[in-house]
């Protein structure tokens, strides 16, 4: 009996270690090679007319080449001082807004009712669009909140959100009772927002949408980022 009872305990304990252990996939797991775009090139850059300017790029992912065209609004908004150092230990958490707007490309935090910082983002290969399926590559739109943060990602750090929260859901739940998404499609996760690989930066700063549905900054960014936020900041993310 004492032998069946120590044998339960070491197998207990055992699989617990192994569970703590375990990686998450989303933000743990190696980067894959077909992810990384590849043999960039600047095709075009021009201002449409509209208030865009417009960049072509064409490059190397997932075993195709891709042509992905850019719109960037010009911004008429005045220039604010942004850059002024903060500490993330002098911020409370709890007042700390992110706001990412897809259509500029960018993350602007906010501190009580005051900018702090507004940051370059790339997406995934069609921005505009709101995440309907795992799988669609797109970013979800809403307000979410941070759900956890890892110090330690393939993509420098990742902040976690809490999707799909309960709006996603009912979201999701109304796209399938009007039959817009197929009746066994599942919603999908792990979308936060990161940085890049070690030499991925340029994609940001080009626009390429290489992500599946993630936020993506440049690293710099995201460490200043990752130190301005806790679990439970929100986050509204727009067109």
């Amino acid at each position: 009996m004492n032998r069946l009872l120590l044998l339960f305990i070491f197998l207990f304990f055992s699989a617990t270690a192994l569970a703590q252990q375990r990686p998450d996939p989303a933000v743990s797991a190696p980067v894959n090679d077909y992810a990384k775009p590849k043999n960039i090139k600047v095709k075009d850059e021009y201002y449409d007319g509209k208030g865009n300017f417009v960049r072509v790029i064409q490059y190397d992912q997932n075993n195709m080449r891709v042509t992905e065209t850019i719109y960037k609004p010009v911004s008429k908004a005045p220039i604010l001082n942004l850059h002024r150092p903060i500490s993330g230990d002098t911020l409370n958490k709890d007042s700390v807004l992110i706001v990412v707007n897809k259509s500029s490309y960018k993350v602007d935090v906010f501190y009580g009712r005051k900018q702090i910082r507004s940051y370059i983002a790339v997406f995934g290969p069609r921005p505009m669009e709101n995440k309907c399926v795992e799988g669609d590559r797109c970013t979800p739109e809403g307000w979410f909140k941070i759900k956890s943060k890892n110090p330690a990602s393939q993509y420098n750090k990742f902040m976690l959100l809490d999707y799909p929260n309960d709006s996603s859901i009912a979201r999701f739940n109304a796209l399938k009772q009007k039959k817009s998404i197929p009746a066994n499609a599942r919603m999908g996760g792990n979308v936060g927002i990161h940085g890049t690989w070690k030499g991925g930066e340029d994609l940001v700063e080009l626009g390429v949408g290489w992500t599946d549905g993630c936020i993506a900054l440049k690293n710099k960014d995201v460490e200043e980022l990752f130190s301005f936020v806790g679990v439970g900041t929100r986050v509204n993310i727009k067109k």
